[in-house]
């Protein structure tokens, strides 16, 4: 299984806070590959929202970017705001498809297209 994408690193507890808390309704946006050809009527579970564990999910904003018949596997846009553990995942385990990979795209409106990558820099003091 295969992930990637945006993270924020801070030690600023309060902004951590405003991102994460579902309360404050920040977007994450990711790109999943599944296993199997998703069906408009898995696609309308998750927009509804879908029970996982304890609770059920708040709706969330999901769009079809592609299938594959030969690969057998579909990817998927998922907007959510709550961002419990694992939460896409175990989404896309209760509509009965496996994750083959996960990519979280976007933070709050910023994409990971956005901000450039470079090398680690170590600073001493």
């Amino acid at each position: 299984m295969y992930t990637s994408g945006a993270l924020i690193l801070t030690n600023d507890g309060e902004f951590v806070y405003q991102v994460t808390h579902p309360k404050h309704e920040i977007e994450k946006t990711y790109t999943v590959t599944i296993k199997g050809i998703v069906k408009q009527e898995e696609v309308e579970q998750l927009r509804k929202g879908v029970k996982i564990e304890d609770y059920k999910t708040k709706p969330a904003k999901v769009k079809i970017l592609k299938t594959e018949e030969e690969k057998n596997q579909s990817r998927l846009e998922i907007t959510i705001h709550e961002g419990k553990n694992r939460q896409v995942r175990k989404m896309c385990e209760a509509i009965g498809h496996h994750v083959l990979a996960l990519h979280r795209s976007k933070i709050a409106g910023i994409g990971v297209k956005d901000i450039p990558l470079r090398k680690m820099e170590i600073f001493r003091q």
